[in-house]
């Protein structure tokens, strides 16, 4: 049984400190604790939640160039031919 240890470390933050596949979740003195899969169901759900809110971000920094190319663009073509590229960028992935 393979668990969501993302999700249970979220649902269950300070009290779960271990998660064994095979055995369960334990607390700091190893004891078990009782999982509520209806918390982790919510934990899982917050966490792509999170996950899919900052989507943008991640597209966006997949496009910039590197800095290096940036300073490259604003040493040969000037601070606005710059601002109009990374503009592109952020118009193509807005904020939500």
């Amino acid at each position: 049984m393979a668990l969501d240890h993302e999700a249970i470390y979220s649902a269950y933050a300070g009290t779960v400190v271990s998660i064994d596949d095979g055995k369960g979740a334990f607390d700091k003195d190893g004891k078990s604790v009782t999982i509520d899969n209806n918390k982790v169901v919510a934990a899982r759900k917050a966490i792509n939640d999170a996950y899919a809110a900052v989507k943008y971000k991640r597209d966006r920094a997949a496009e910039y160039p590197t800095w290096q190319d940036q300073l490259d663009k604003i040493y040969h073509s000037g601070i606005d031919a710059w601002k109009a590229d990374i503009k592109a960028i952020k118009d193509k992935y807005p904020k939500p």
